[in-house]
């Protein structure tokens, strides 16, 4: 069809280290946003990539994959 199709590298990692390695990664590939899962990484690894990713060009787009196991109704 020539649609053009796009996805985002998840940076989210057990460390804010292993984290800006996969974003560093990822604007080595030449990608032009980074996802990032918010309630598993946590604020302040959320602000760490945020500052990586203003600082080199990215877009950020903050996820939230764990928040329908949160605030999914019980019965």
């Amino acid at each position: 069809t020539g649609e053009i199709k796009g996805h985002y590298l998840n940076a989210t990692a057990g460390t804010c280290e292993e984290m800006i390695k996969r974003a560093v990664f990822a604007r080595e590939l030449g990608v032009p946003i980074v996802m990032h899962d918010y309630l598993t990484g946590g604020f302040t690894a959320n602000t760490s990539l945020a500052h990586y990713c203003r600082d080199n060009g990215l877009l950020l787009h903050i996820h939230r994959a764990m928040h329908a196991v949160i605030d999914r109704q019980k019965n």
